[in-house]
């Protein structure tokens, strides 16, 4: 897909969670909500969580997966874990700025 990573924009946090989240391995909804709360202190409630995601699938930046279970697991695609890495690193040359700024303060 040619979406840019500031296509992101508006949902970026929950998006960003997601993506980070699955960068980690083939999750469902509900060990998602586990991860992003272990890893980012945010818990995600189930129709932020399955409104990012539907977003995120209609991007082809994550996928599902079929499963023979009740629980639809999902992972990130290879469009995703692209996106991810630039918009990661746009935050980390954002966050070092600032870090800066405050230095010289």
């Amino acid at each position: 897909m040619g979406e840019e990573v500031s296509d992101l924009g508006r949902y970026s946090d929950p998006a960003l969670f997601i993506l980070v989240s699955l960068a980690g391995g083939e999750k469902h909804g509900y060990a998602m909500m586990e991860d992003i709360e272990a890893t980012c202190g945010v818990r995600l409630g189930p129709g932020t969580l399955y409104g990012a995601l539907s977003r995120l699938e209609r991007r082809g930046l994550v996928e599902p997966l079929v499963s023979e279970e009740r629980r639809k697991p999902y992972r990130i695609t290879a469009a995703g874990a692209s996106a991810l890495g630039r918009r990661l690193r746009e935050i980390e040359g954002f966050a070092r700025a600032g870090l800066g700024r405050l230095a010289t303060a």
